[in-house]
């Protein structure tokens, strides 16, 4: 119990340096979507997108190799240094390629639409924060190896810290600035950076966080053994390529949207709208992940224990029942969830639905991957990610001349929905669990089919904001008692302590 109380404390660190920042990222929202215009917020979304895929190039699976090979090689101290020699000089090999060619990459990048004034220059402030992230990859591993959570939070929180105050400095106190007649503030601020002023922020506050961890960097005996750097790669490179079919599922539709849409003038334009529109279904994804850190120590401390496969199963119909609550509860009160984002990119908030309830299927995917987890069966968790990424791929193609951004929206459903299927198939044949699927069609059936009598509504009473917030707090309050009384037996029975079947 003693070591299953210190996981569970640092995983409560680990896991709120990282919600906290993906919380406090998302805030940003706002003020990108008000200081910017779509197009302007288009372009952020892409060269983003684009960062994200190629993280996984940067640190090609050493991370994972690295917690690997340290149990394997009994805490070898040339795990670590041979790992971050390695991930150092690729990563200053990867930079200087794309610096070379920075003028062409911006070319290849915005050959959809047009390209700005400043994109080489900002593929050349990507490749720094990707190398920097990539070289910080292997420190941070460290800290979770030697149980220094607070230190790995606090470096986090830093990072988090330095740039969301240079975001709200650049974006919100120099513009007021120069507009109250401070001049000075024009020596090192040129309002027509615009967008630009978001990367630079996220180059000085990578660049801060690596500065402070020079301990980590520095503060070991540099060794490389080239045999051990072979294994790792062997071991690693599956993990790259299982790490790029998630990206694709996770990020591709907003590369591939500016070059398959029909209207290429307002492809930018679109993309920034896709992009901000995605971002309110996020709030399913912050649910997902905060239950994932929670959930996953719980998971393995039950393994091999004779209740596990019921307990799995209860901790699932609740956790759907929570997230279709969460669904509804974002629906019913979209009419104010809306001013999150500004008036220009509100356009797009029929895709909101169809992005909360695929989050919605991945949580589930998640919930069920334990089954590969715990079996040791994890190539599974590879095959299903390049399932899912085949989907996203052809689904995309298919999809976007026909139906702009919502081709993206309905490919991400239907990608997680047949990623979560296949995994409950897989996992009932190799680990059987006694999931409730009466009660996941009722959660989901049930929220769909409120959502749809709001709906109806909204246009009986059309243009009466009051009478429609009033009329979907009674929805959402009559899905709660109905849930409660379908439900009632199943709860009274798990607060009565009894762990058997």
């Amino acid at each position: 119990m003693t070591v299953f109380k210190k996981l569970a404390g640092q995983t409560a660190i680990y896991g709120l340096s990282s919600i906290v920042g993906r919380f406090l990222y998302f805030l940003l929202v706002p003020i990108y979507t008000r200081v910017f215009h779509a197009g302007e917020y288009g372009e952020m979304t892409q060269l983003y997108a684009y960062v994200t895929f190629l993280n996984v190039l940067f640190t090609y699976g050493l991370e994972t190799a690295y917690f690997r090979f340290f149990q394997s090689e009994k805490a070898n101290p040339k795990v670590y240094s041979t790992a971050l020699i390695s991930i150092v000089l690729s990563s200053l090999g990867l930079v200087l390629i794309i610096v070379s060619f920075s003028g062409t990459l911006a070319e290849f990048i915005t050959a959809p639409v047009h390209q700005q004034p400043n994109s080489a220059m900002y593929v050349c402030w990507f490749a720094l924060i990707l190398a920097f992230d990539a070289i910080m990859v292997l420190p941070f591993a460290k800290l979770r190896v030697e149980n220094k959570a607070k230190r790995f939070a606090s470096l986090r929180i830093f990072n988090i810290v330095i740039n969301i105050g240079l975001n709200l400095f650049f974006l919100i106190w120099c513009p007021k600035a120069i507009a109250e007649g401070n001049t000075w503030v024009q020596s090192f601020y040129s309002p027509a950076m615009g967008v630009g002023y978001v990367f630079f922020s996220n180059v000085i506050s990578s660049g801060l966080t690596l500065l402070l961890m020079m301990p980590e960097i520095f503060n070991i005996k540099f060794q490389f053994d080239t045999k051990l750097w072979k294994q790792m790669i062997i071991y690693a490179f599956p993990l790259m390529i299982a790490g790029y079919a998630g990206m694709v599922n996770e990020t591709f539709d907003r590369i591939l949207l500016p070059y398959l849409l029909t209207d290429k003038s307002q492809a930018i334009t679109l993309l920034g709208i896709y992009g901000a529109c995605y971002k309110l279904s996020m709030l399913m994804t912050l649910v997902v992940q905060t239950f994932r850190y929670a959930a996953d120590p719980f998971f393995f401390s039950l393994a091999g224990k004779e209740d596990a496969q019921h307990i799995y199963a209860r901790v699932m119909n609740y956790f759907v029942l929570f997230c279709s609550f969460v669904f509804l509860g974002i629906l019913m009160y979209l009419d104010i969830f809306k001013y999150f984002i500004g008036e220009d990119y509100r356009s797009g908030l029929g895709i909101v639905p169809i992005l909360l309830l695929a989050n919605l299927f991945l949580g589930v995917y998640l919930n069920l991957s334990i089954w590969y987890k715990i079996t040791s069966k994890t190539r599974w968790g590879a095959w299903f990610s390049v399932f899912g990424a085949v989907v996203t791929l052809l689904l995309n193609f298919l999809l976007i001349p026909i139906m702009g951004f919502y081709g993206s929206a309905w490919a991400t459903f239907i990608c997680y929905g047949l990623m979560m299927v296949a995994s409950y198939i897989y996992g009932q044949k190799h680990y059987p669990v006694p999931y409730d699927l009466k009660s996941f069609a009722y959660a989901i059936g049930s929220v769909v089919l409120f959502y749809f009598i709001s709906l109806y509504f909204a246009g009986l009473f059309e243009g009466n904001r009051v009478v429609i917030l009033l009329i979907n707090t009674v929805l959402l309050l009559s899905w709660l008692v109905l849930t409660w009384v379908v439900e009632r037996k199943k709860i009274a029975y798990l607060r009565s302590g009894n762990n058997s079947h």
